[in-house]
């Protein structure tokens, strides 16, 4: 399965086809609705979008690097990555989608 990245400008596009605002209320609307997932991700809290699915942030392991003016070992932080996981309702529209 091949992997497609969804920009701001995407979702963006799509509330201006979809629900015919202009391109900059759009715009905006895409943007505050990514802020408030993101500050909620960042407080630690889950997002889930009802009958659709469940963002959450899954902490990666501590790595650890030199720093480079002493030679020394120091942690760098772990890299927080956004997971998402459908619900039963996204996977049965994938699996129709599919069939097609």
């Amino acid at each position: 399965m091949s992997e497609k990245t969804l920009t701001r400008m995407d979702l963006s596009e799509a509330v201006f086809h979809e629900v015919g605002l202009s391109r900059n209320e759009s715009a905006q609307l895409v943007e505050a609705v990514l802020g408030h997932m993101s500050d909620a991700l960042a407080s630690g809290e889950t997002v889930k979008i009802s009958s659709f699915g469940t963002f959450s942030v899954r902490d990666k392991t501590a790595r650890v690097g030199r720093n480079p003016k002493t030679g020394d070992e120091v942690p760098i932080s772990p890299r927080r990555v956004l997971t998402f996981r459908p619900s039963h309702l996204m996977k049965d529209r994938v699996a129709a989608g599919k069939k097609k």
